[in-house]
């Protein structure tokens, strides 16, 4: 099969779910444009704006659509082949992901445009409210362990080697130019729309070449930012410290206006180097990962010479694909911003069910820059370095091959791009928590909460190998789609007290709840294996297979409370049923 047919059939699947499933869980809801939105009711043209779907969808896309549908695919198909991977995203994506994010934003709305923890909080007790905020931050602080890697190993290497040519080019330290440039650029933008404010096309007309011209200009200078993965790690921590505490509209909205310019381009390049390239399969469709489900003692048993545990396609495939099929960080978003921008109560499916299944598509685009490579040609390599060289080989179809290294530094720096607009979001938004949850509102109290929120990533990278981000990883994929199913409990909570029906919900909450805590167990023992026999290190570096072993324990202890909390409001909404005068609010 030729990644052409794959990738037309993949995308007849996802277009049939939006019709089909996507109109049924839209009609679950009762939907009702005569229902006036937050958007519209508290209308103050800053932060409650109504918009048009179409840029809202466009927008609430470029905030989902980031590093995670990429990275995951590609690190999945080496260990499990191709196969489950576009088995998981098309199931998944259709019937969890899109019904998690489209539920997420509905919620917002009929909450008022609160969060998805105000919403727990609202609906569940403070206590689940509580849980959830922590297990957030839990989380959030995986999200930038596992990204700060990969960005730091897309700025490393010194060679190139393209068709048994090796050349002197250092993309590592092209594209490292190319984003810093990139960034410098945001920050223009953000000064000269802020005090000039010119017309929209104006901007788009001069900004949007000049971020290709930072690739351009990135390949001409690729030897100035040369430096270690440690290095760039601590560089790249930092930079996420200051620009969390930047005003937004210095950084992150012009970064993320020339963004989705980045990966708009990016998906028109996959989608047509997939149709037009006549690139062939190479990757195996079942790998080992599959195989050894087979004989999962050896693994378990820490037996020698034995896989490590990471390779049981169950639970591991799935939280390795992370984003790429649900990702409990798109409610977060729903309930964050996207449903302050919400005009009419039909527009979340195309915004919220809709994006979701794009995300999908990109998941498929990452996971062909894997498979039209054999498993000895991307053996070791890094997700960033597949990534970005699998779309320089589709931009080359129509650029010709003189152009692969412009085309290489644009799909690496695309990637990266992606990445930061992840990391700087986390970092922010781990900020806001950890204030929230200490009850700290002051300047030097903001410095502080973002400070703990990179310093913990930072400990746990600079420390460890360097491959180690592939343990890392794993939780972050496990706590990510954990959240989701916290969150789709949540919302089976609120169906429930509403008098609906909430099967929907329930059964993918179930689902991705058993897959989550399986490998939340595993990790656990893992952890707890290696400390009993004294691993604390492995060589000179820290083992994180322990530090994994302790989040994910406190990850679990928090989902194992909130899951207490919602089975006792359930039970008190039943007896108020039964006996109104005799129940309590939930605290």
């Amino acid at each position: 099969m030729s990644l052409t047919l794959l990738a037309l059939g993949v995308l007849a699947i996802l277009i049939t779910g939006y019709f089909l499933y996507g109109r049924f869980i839209a009609s679950q809801y009762n939907l009702d444009d005569a229902r006036t939105t937050p958007a519209v009711s508290q209308s103050d043209g800053v932060d409650f704006v109504p918009e048009k779907p179409f840029y809202l969808l466009s927008q609430h896309f470029s905030a989902i659509a980031a590093a995670g549908p990429i990275a995951g695919p590609i690190l999945a198909c080496a260990i499990f082949g191709w196969g489950p991977c576009v088995l998981w995203i098309i199931f998944g994506v259709i019937f969890i992901g899109a019904v998690h994010d489209f539920s997420a934003l509905v919620a917002s709305v009929r909450h008022g445009a609160h969060s998805i923890a105000e919403i727990a909080k609202q609906n569940l007790g403070k206590r689940a409210g509580l849980a959830l905020l922590w297990f957030i931050w839990l989380a959030l602080l995986y999200v930038i362990i596992a990204f700060t890697q990969i960005t730091a190993d897309s700025f490393i290497g010194k060679t190139e080697e393209f068709e048994g040519i090796t050349t002197t080019f250092n993309k590592g330290g092209a594209v490292a130019m190319s984003s810093t440039l990139y960034m410098l650029l945001a920050l223009l933008l953000g000064v000269i729309q802020r005090f000039l404010k010119p017309p929209i096309w104006l901007v788009t007309l001069l900004f949007v070449p000049a971020t290709f011209a930072c690739v351009w200009l990135g390949t001409k200078f690729d030897d100035i930012l040369s430096f270690g993965a440690g290095t760039w790690v601590i560089v790249i921590l930092a930079y996420c410290l200051i620009a969390s505490m930047l005003p937004m509209w210095l950084l992150q909205q012009p970064r993320g206006f020339l963004g989705g310019f980045v990966l708009y381009v990016a998906i028109a390049v996959g989608v047509a180097g997939i149709l037009f390239g006549n690139f062939a399969i190479k990757q195996p469709i079942w790998g080992e990962g599959v195989s050894n489900l087979l004989n999962p003692i050896p693994i378990l048993t820490n037996a020698p010479g034995a896989p490590p545990m990471t390779t049981l396609v169950f639970p591991f495939l799935f939280v390795t694909i992370a984003c790429g099929a649900c990702s409990g960080f798109h409610g977060l978003i729903c309930g964050g911003t996207t449903s302050r921008q919400i005009a009419k109560e039909s527009h979340c499916t195309p915004v919220a069910f809709g994006a979701m299944l794009l995300e999908g598509f990109v998941a498929i685009i990452a996971l062909a820059t894997i498979m039209m490579l054999s498993p000895e040609q991307s053996k070791g390599l890094p997700a960033a370095r597949i990534y970005g060289d699998g779309l320089a080989n589709f931009l080359t179809v129509f650029l010709g091959k003189d152009a692969f290294l412009f085309a290489a530094t644009f799909g690496a720096m695309a990637f990266s791009t992606f990445v930061f607009d992840t990391l700087d979001v986390s970092t922010r938004l781990g900020r806001y928590l950890l204030c929230e949850l200490l009850g700290m509102s002051t300047p030097l109290a903001k410095w502080f909460a973002a400070a703990a929120t990179v310093t913990i990533p930072l400990a746990a990278l600079y420390f460890a190998d360097p491959t180690a981000y592939r343990a890392y990883w794993t939780l972050f994929g496990t706590s990510n789609q954990l959240l989701a199913s916290l969150t789709l409990l949540g919302v089976s909570v609120w169906l429930i007290r509403q008098g609906k029906r909430c099967w929907y919900t329930f059964v993918p909450c179930v689902i991705v709840f058993t897959i989550t805590m399986v490998a939340l167990t595993l990790q656990i023992w893992t952890g707890l294996r290696d400390a009993l026999a004294g691993k604390f290190r492995t060589g000179s570096d820290v083992n994180p297979a322990i530090i994994n072993g302790v989040v994910a324990t406190a990850l679990g202890v928090l989902a194992i409370v909130f899951i207490i909390e919602a089975k006792r409001t359930v039970a008190r909404y039943r007896a108020e049923k039964s006996h109104p005068s005799q129940i309590q609010a939930p605290t």
